[in-house]
């Protein structure tokens, strides 16, 4: 039987490498599960990440596209952003959808709860499915050039299938997305 709360790593020191507004970085001297020491570098986010698919009462859902500079190319996401740790998630996602599309929800789920890379960052993600809209302005932030595209679930889930859309919360959410509004 496995003891899933077995740790096998131990900590022999941390210390912090770098922070920011966004993350902090630390390593980690370690002995690993087979006994040898090492190094872990960890990236701790300050922000839970949220993403949101927007599904219009034509069947219709929006997507966000900009540059990402990390990646040094476009980017066709599910809109999206960062809520502070202790902030509702629910809240933070009716706020990044707002500031991003412009739209509120009348009827929001919570679909999808994830960890974005998890071998080298504690990031945590929620998607929430966003229905029932209601236009209205948007308001990106200052580092946002975004441009909005309106477009049927199914290519948007087709697009995440064909290696359109990479962006791991995007296409998780919108696979998942796919699988239960199908079982509607």
């Amino acid at each position: 039987m496995i003891d899933e709360t077995h740790n096998p790593w131990t900590t022999l020191s941390t210390k912090q490498v770098y922070q920011n507004p966004w993350i902090k970085v630390r390593e980690d001297k370690v002995l690993n599960p087979s006994g040898g020491e090492g190094i872990y570098g960890v990236v701790s986010m300050k922000n839970k990440a949220i993403g949101i698919i927007p599904i219009d009462d034509e069947g219709y859902t929006y997507l966000i596209g900009q540059y990402r500079y990390p990646l040094n190319e476009y980017s066709w996401e599910i809109p999206m952003g960062g809520g502070l740790i202790e902030n509702d998630i629910l809240e933070s996602a009716k706020r990044e959808l707002k500031e991003e599309t412009g739209f509120t929800a009348a009827k929001w789920t919570n679909i999808c709860r994830l960890h974005t890379s998890n071998s080298v960052t504690d990031e945590e993600g929620f998607v929430f499915l966003a229905q029932e809209l209601k236009p209205g302005e948007t308001a990106f932030e200052e580092t946002e050039e975004l441009h909005l595209k309106r477009l049927p679930f199914a290519e948007a889930v087709r697009m995440a299938l064909n290696n359109e859309i990479t962006d791991a919360i995007s296409v998780a959410g919108l696979l998942k997305a796919a699988f239960i509004l199908d079982k509607k």
